[in-house]
């Protein structure tokens, strides 16, 4: 790929957006853990475990940019790929990080979770970059400082216009369709068949977005038998905050809509 074409920079803005809708948790990570600090110290504590963060999420990106060479693999990170795409629209990321007292526990619990978080963000940036070791460094040269100070900007920005995750969903699924075209198995007969290769990466990221729509349109669909006992799915008790034990009464809205009450103790 040459630098500064086309496809250079439209690989580098899908990085660019991959860090930051899959790097969000990265600002709800780093508060956590420095939460308890003192002020002096918060952030020596963000800076490096920031900076630590990176250093191992650049290895890693690489390693997978290497690995992602060997045929089929391609195809097994456009699967894996597609899967996160589809958890990202559908999943809602609970955030178990321990605050620390001290400055380096506090770098120390930045730079695992990042780790152990960031699976998704390597595989993406990893099928992004086309198998472009500089790509992936100029990626996260511009993504990182966007992550580190921006990332707690974009999450509000995600609250209050929640489509925008569908805009990175497509950006990974679009990606993971590239992927599965691009393997060393496959891709001489894509390069042949233009149309099946466009075809097949737009069925990948209509799928997806067909997927994670329906998703939260039906999980949240609450069911009655014929003893008129309620079903409730598990991701509408968790939104609500529904527990077992909680009791209900059944009203009517100004549109005819029914409308359960969750009666206090």
């Amino acid at each position: 790929m040459e630098w500064f074409s086309p496809e250079f920079f439209t690989a580098l803005l899908s990085i660019i957006i991959i860090d930051l809708v899959l790097a969000g948790d990265n600002a709800i990570v780093i508060g956590l853990a420095a939460r308890n600090l003192a002020k002096e110290h918060q952030k020596k504590a963000i800076l490096w475990g920031t900076a630590g963060a990176v250093a191992i999420r650049a290895v890693a990106t690489l390693l997978v940019v290497w690995l992602l060479k060997i045929p089929a693999l391609l195809i097994v990170g456009g699967i894996v790929l597609i899967w996160i795409a589809y958890k990202l629209l559908t999943d809602k990321k609970e955030h178990d990080i321990k605050a620390q007292s001290k400055l380096l526990p506090a770098i120390q619990t930045i730079i695992v979770a990042d780790a152990v978080m960031g699976f998704d963000n390597v595989m993406a940036v990893a099928g992004a970059s086309h198998g472009s070791f500089g790509l992936v460094l100029a990626g996260l040269l511009i993504s990182v400082p966007i992550v580190v100070w921006g990332s707690t900007v974009f999450i509000r920005w995600v609250e209050r216009f929640p489509r925008i995750i569908y805009l990175g969903a497509g950006v990974l699924a679009y990606t993971a369709g590239k992927m599965l075209t691009g393997d060393l198995l496959v891709k001489s007969w894509f390069a042949a068949h233009g149309a099946a290769k466009w075809a097949l990466i737009l069925a990948v990221v209509a799928g997806v977005l067909a997927a994670g729509l329906w998703k939260k349109a039906f999980g949240f669909l609450v069911s009655v038998n014929d003893r008129g006992q309620l079903t409730i799915p598990k991701e509408l008790m968790q939104e609500a905050n529904i527990q077992p034990d909680d009791s209900f009464r059944v009203s009517k809205d100004e549109k005819g809509r029914f409308v359960l009450v969750k009666l206090e103790g």
